[in-house]
């Protein structure tokens, strides 16, 4: 059995292999004294959501770097889809044609932003979920984001088609 020790990680090859399992020390063991000797119940809102909620290098073991390239690649697929309403949203306000209805295509592009805003905020709330729970070894939680972004389109869907209806 090889063992060996780096920046706080100890790694332990199992018999018969090279290869290395990483375990790490709780977050709690790696944060500094606070400095000038405050009292405990002086700390810092970052400090207490810090502690709250440490950095996710910080807990767990490293998952399979596939599953967390796959989780990257699934948000970064959430914010073009961000992207893609909020260019849906400029577009309807700066290049729709005007409706009969006052301030339509102003409605229509706000819904458009704010669900763009939205589903950009769910998928990053949503990666930060799946690789802590990949880290700490949980089952994922079901998301909201793919609930959220269909009931968004239908009401846009809806609006769109109630303003081409009166307009008509």
């Amino acid at each position: 059995m090889f063992t060996r020790r780096n920046q706080g990680h100890t790694e332990v090859a199992a018999p018969g292999t090279k290869e290395f399992a990483v375990t790490q020390r709780p977050y709690t063991e790696r944060r500094d004294a606070p400095a000038g000797g405050h009292e405990p119940g002086s700390a810092s809102w970052w400090q207490r959501m810090r502690i709250r909620r440490p950095p996710l290098n910080s807990v767990g073991q490293d998952p399979d770097y596939r599953f967390s390239l796959a989780n990257e690649r699934t948000f970064l697929a959430w914010i073009r889809t961000a992207l893609a309403l909020l260019a849906g949203g400029v577009a309807a306000v700066q290049l729709v044609p005007a409706f009969k209805v006052q301030g339509g295509r102003l409605i229509l592009g706000v819904t458009l932003v704010v669900l763009a805003i939205m589903v950009a905020a769910g998928s990053y709330h949503r990666w930060v979920a799946n690789e802590r729970a990949m880290r700490l070894g949980q089952c994922l939680q079901p998301s909201l984001v793919p609930r959220l972004l269909a009931g968004g389109l239908t009401l846009v869907a809806l609006l769109a088609l109630l303003l081409v209806i009166v307009s008509g």
